[in-house]
């Protein structure tokens, strides 16, 4: 037996080396691309042995798990920097723009995995059952945005909130990729003018 199960950590430690063993696997994602993920490539790099790596994720199923519980906790702590309750539609929208903006700055990575992660899913029913739950609760969040601007009028009435919510997941999964980030502002003031209600509400 290693002698980091030889006795039974604190749970602040397991915490911490999950959160330790995700990094690593989301910056080997990035690096390699999901195909070229292995196990002892995470290990070597958060510095244990493949005994102790499966203690904390005994299957790829688990590992997969662990990264998009990263990756929820990256976004939601993200969300919860910039409040938006009780706010307009179109103030809204705004706000999710300036997030996606800020990730695609500081954060690429975070997009980059859940890409490749969703690509993944289309090929793989035990990643697509992990992956894209979380894809269809960001489309739901815009999905809401748009009710939203069509309710308080500062959106079209005439919006598909479901179609448009595609529409703009579509769009800034595609301006995350280093040869369109140019075109990211572009693109969402194209969007904004898209759904305003009017030009007025452009601000």
């Amino acid at each position: 037996m290693c002698p980091e199960q030889s006795s039974n950590p604190r749970r602040e430690s397991g915490d911490e080396r999950r959160i330790a063993i995700a990094k690593a696997a989301r910056a080997l994602i990035i690096e390699k691309g999901l195909e070229g993920l292995r196990t002892r490539d995470i290990a070597e790099r958060v510095g244990i042995n493949i005994a102790t790596l499966h203690y904390h994720v005994p299957s790829k199923e688990a590992l997969v798990a662990l990264v998009a519980e990263s990756l929820r906790a990256d976004f939601k702590a993200q969300a919860l920097r910039h409040p938006r309750a009780d706010q307009p539609g179109l103030l809204q929208l705004r706000i999710e723009f300036n997030e996606f903006r800020e990730i695609v700055a500081e954060m690429p990575e975070l997009i980059g995995v859940l890409s490749e992660l969703v690509d993944r899913a289309r090929r793989d029913a035990s990643i697509a059952d992990i992956i894209l739950p979380m894809q269809a609760f960001w489309t739901s969040q815009f999905a809401d945005i748009f009710r939203t601007g069509i309710a308080d009028g500062s959106m079209r009435r005439s919006i598909d909130p479901e179609a448009a919510a595609v529409a703009v997941t579509a769009a800034l999964s595609d301006c995350w990729r280093p040869h369109r980030r140019n075109q990211l502002d572009a693109v969402m003031a194209e969007l904004e003018r898209a759904f305003s209600a009017s030009p007025v509400s452009q601000g």
